[in-house]
Formats: C-alpha cells, structure tokens, sequence
C-alpha cells in the first residue's frame, strides 16, 4: 500500500511546515477538474444545437473538446482510480466496487494518486464528491469522500446515499474539524445520489416513484451546487476537483429509449422521457455557478468517466458482461456503460485555460483516461512519476513551448 508511515510522516511535516515549500508569493496554476458520471455525448449534442446548455457551450467555444477513451468495462471506482493514478485497476488496486469481496476504498490503493503526489509538492488540494475516496486521506487541503461512502442504512456503501450526519465506518471529511463548518454552511448534504427504486416499489406506482426519487435528485444537486460554491469561495485551492454522479444514476434507469431498445417498458419509460436531458440541463446551472471561479490564469477540465447507452440484448445474456451489481439491487435498468469494448462508450474530455487552443474539437481517442494525471502534473511543473502510464496532452496547447513543465513552471 502506498500510504505507509513514510508518506504519512511526510504529509503531517508538510503541514507543520518542516518540509520546505515554495514560497506563498510565488504563483502556482490553479486547476478545476468537474467530474460529471457517465456524462453522454449523444444527449448533449442535441441540446448544444438547440441553445440549451449555454455555459457549456461557452466551456466549448473557449477551449478543446472530444471523447476520452475509458477502460474496458468502466464503472465509476474504476474509472477514477485509474485517472487518479494513471494506472490500470489491476496495478492500482481498484477493479470495481468491490474488491475480493469488500467495497472499494482508499485503504486498496497500491499507486499514488494524483492528489497525494501534488500535496506533497506543496501544491494545496481540494476535492470533493469524487469516487472511491472513502475513508478520506490526509493531504494539503481538504477532501470530502463521494460514492462509495459508508453509512446509516449503508453499511456497504455501494450506490446509496448517507448524509454527512450519517457517515460510519470512516472519516468522510479532512481535515474532521471541517465537518461542523460544512453543516453549518451547507448543511446536512447527502454524500452521494440515491439508489433507485426497486421493482416491488415501482409496481403500479410507476410515476409516483420515479417523481420522488428524481426530486430527491434535484435536493442532492442542489445541495452539491451548494457545497461546491462554499468550497471554491471560502476554500480556494490551487488544485480543485468536484464530481457528481445524478446523471449516471438517472442514465441507467430513465435513458430515452424507444419500444424497440431492450428492457423498454412503457409505464417506465413513457412517464418522463425528459428526465435523463433534464440532468444535463441541470448540469449546465450547477457549471454556471463554478465558472466564476475560472479567470483567465484557470484551468478548468470537465471529464466523465464514461458514457452511457441503451442496453445491447447479445450482451446481456453472457455472463462475461454482467456486473457485480446492477445500480439499484432490481430496478428495471436500460441503460449501461460496462460493455466489454469501452470504445463504445467513450467518456468526455474538455479543457480551457491559458494558451489552450480555443474551439478545438479532438477527433478519434486523443484523450485517455491514463493522460488527465500527467498533464495536470505538467501543469505545476512535477515530473511524471514512472508508473504512470499517461502521457501530457500537448497537443491542447497553442504551442509546445508555451506549455509549464520542469522547474522553471514552478
């Protein structure tokens, strides 16, 4: 594991300032990473030509866009372990939500994840929502766990939702005093998106059912857009990462499908054909509000780990593709991304900020999800550590010259 006492050692001396830093008067990049589950290009494009996602669109128009190849049969700890850590599930230790039996959690990780690696650079680090950051780990800043999370009626932690109040098993917040100013501000936010409804409480209440779960959806954004806002405003750091994960929980269970996609059932999935749109449009208001936070020195990533699309019938029925859970213990799903080709459902990659080309759409697998760690440590000038199989997306840059890199960036 890679968090032995040395590495603890180190960050409790870099907190107590017995490490040398660089000076607080000499500039660092500032980073935003928007973390969207399961974010989907076949859903976005539509409502960008209809005017409807206008931050997004601005996001677009101001920097580079395409798709970012995932992994193969991607899901969300997996995923984002590997973005973390540049490294495949079976080197960094994360192969889904379970691991050997037990939920996913920071104590599997055997490589250094991004985070780690920058806190011990001196560079100060905020995360928030991202997943498989359960229990939380000591570093240069603040984290606060996302999916994943342990809690009263969620002793597992996989798919549900414990409020901050309700987290066991671990710490949810560092540094713990954080957590009285989080409630006091923010309130007391669920820490994930809820899980769906099962098919015995949907049986002929369909749209009663879906209507409550989605509003509590729309709590639970709110609720991040809050804790976003108080983050960036009252904890500004030099590197940010914020992640929700309502739109691949909708995805998979109200994706607007037709009659004939598999799993279509018409008391479902004629009540709201909007609902999975309404997410991204959602979306759109909750980037409004983080756009402040990213002047012309920002850099601001949005990614998600994977897409998503409608159940293919010669995959269900072999074993090989089936996952260790279906999103909601039986809720009808019609959706998914974990297909064995992850090319099918590539994930999404935009970038802006200072002499990153503008409106620049990446053709073809550019991106991957082994490059989002090595650019951004590029960015602050730190060499890419040797396990990490990314490499630095220069080619999002005006010019290779104009790209931070060696010490000189710092």
């Amino acid at each position: 594991m890679f968090c032995d006492k040395k590495f603890l050692i180190g960050v409790v001396a870099l907190l107590m300032g017995v490490i040398p830093v660089r000076s607080q008067t000499e500039s660092r990049p500032h980073v935003i990473v928007v973390g969207v589950n399961g974010m989907e290009w076949d859903i976005i494009r539509p409502l960008l030509l209809k005017g409807e996602l206008h931050n997004f669109a601005e996001v677009i128009q101001r920097g580079v866009y395409g798709k970012m190849k995932t992994l193969s049969a991607p899901n969300c700890p997996k995923v984002y372990s590997s973005i973390a850590t540049s490294t495949p599930p079976e080197e960094n230790g994360i192969t889904g939500f379970v691991v050997a039996g037990k939920t996913a959690s920071t104590d599997m990780l055997k490589r250094e994840p991004l985070w780690s690696i920058l806190s011990k650079q001196g560079v100060t680090v905020g995360m928030a929502n991202v997943p498989a950051t359960f229990p939380v780990m000591p570093l240069n800043g603040y984290m606060i766990s996302g999916m994943l999370t342990r809690g009263k009626g969620c002793e597992d932690g996989i798919l549900c939702s414990p409020k901050l109040s309700e987290v066991k098993g671990g710490e949810a917040v560092y540094p713990p005093s954080m957590v009285a100013e989080l409630q006091m501000n923010v309130g007391d936010f669920w820490i994930d998106c809820s899980r769906m409804p099962a098919a015995e409480e949907l049986k002929g209440k369909e749209a009663e059912a879906i209507d409550q779960w989605l509003q509590q959806v729309s709590q639970v954004r709110a609720q991040q857009a809050k804790l976003f806002d108080y983050l960036l405003s009252h904890h500004r750091t030099d590197f940010t990462m914020l992640v929700q994960s309502c739109e691949d929980r909708v995805g998979h269970w109200l994706y607007p499908i037709q009659p004939y996609n598999a799993g279509y059932d018409s008391t479902l999935h004629n009540v709201r054909v909007d609902a999975f749109p309404d997410q991204y449009r959602a979306f759109d208001q909750v980037l409004g509000k983080i756009l402040p936070y990213v002047d012309r020195s920002t850099y601001l990533f949005i990614i998600s780990d994977h897409g998503i699309k409608p159940l293919r019938e010669f995959e269900e029925g072999r074993r090989l593709y089936r996952s260790a859970h279906d999103h909601g213990g039986n809720t009808p799903i019609i959706a998914k991304h974990d297909f064995e080709d992850g090319d099918d459902v590539p994930g999404i990659f935009i970038a802006i900020g200072p002499n990153i080309k503008r409106d620049v759409r990446l053709m073809g697998f550019t991106v991957g999800v082994f490059d989002i760690a090595p650019t951004i440590l590029n960015l602050y000038g730190i060499p890419k550590p040797t396990q990490m199989k990314g490499r630095v997306l220069s080619e999002i840059f005006e010019a290779p010259s104009s790209q931070p890199s060696g010490p000189s960036a710092r």
